[in-house]
């Protein structure tokens, strides 16, 4: 074969590439007259070997400043991830400080109302308890000052009965003095009816 023959990895292996990549820009050679050796290789001559590594040398020329593009688009996207990343985690602490500080005051004003509820339960508790002495007060006065049912029936049975029972000694009363006068006055009249029927001597009339 002819030293001016190369087979795709002798070309690769002189490139110190792999033997796809020299295949890949291979595709670009036209296909037409293309050459083989013994073993059914496909062999490159001069003309093809040196567009290979044109094309090469140009894509290793791209491909820095592609990289590099790569490497800023990178880098700014990063730069702008961690941004965003950054700006997320104020407001996410921000949010959280904020939860704290409500949960604090819920809690504050949760143990205020129960104060409250406390004091107003104790409230109405003297409330109650004061309500009952002053029944309990109220229903001894009563008991003291009013008379019970029985008394009651009792003394307005009773009144009526001494009423009469005075009436009827001033009429008794009465009765014995109207008797006395009749007396008196029917022994007076019975005298002076008999002084008036017997007759007096003379000396008698001076008397």
């Amino acid at each position: 074969m002819s030293e001016n023959l190369k087979t795709i990895k002798e070309l690769a292996d002189e490139l110190g590439l792999a033997k796809q990549t020299v295949q890949y820009h291979l595709k670009f050679l036209p296909t037409e007259n293309r050459q083989k050796n013994n073993s059914g290789s496909i062999v490159l001559n001069l003309e093809e070997q040196k567009f290979i590594k044109k094309r090469l040398t140009k894509i290793k020329k791209v491909q820095p400043t592609e990289n590099r593009q790569k490497t800023d688009k990178k880098s700014t996207k990063k730069n702008e991830e961690l941004s965003v990343n950054s700006l997320l985690l104020e407001q996410i602490k921000d949010l959280k400080n904020n939860r704290d500080k409500q949960l604090e005051n819920k809690d504050k004003q949760l143990l205020q109302m129960q104060n409250l509820l406390d004091q107003q339960q104790r409230l109405a508790l003297q409330d109650k308890k004061l309500l009952e002495e002053y029944k309990a007060e109220n229903d001894s006065l009563k008991a003291l000052k009013m008379p019970t049912e029985g008394s009651q029936a009792e003394q307005a049975n009773s009144q009526p009965k001494e009423e009469v029972k005075a009436l009827k000694f001033e009429i008794r009363a009465l009765q014995e003095e109207l008797n006395k006068q009749k007396i008196h006055s029917q022994e007076e009249r019975e005298k002076l009816k008999a002084e008036l029927t017997t007759p007096k001597k003379w000396y008698q009339f001076w008397k």
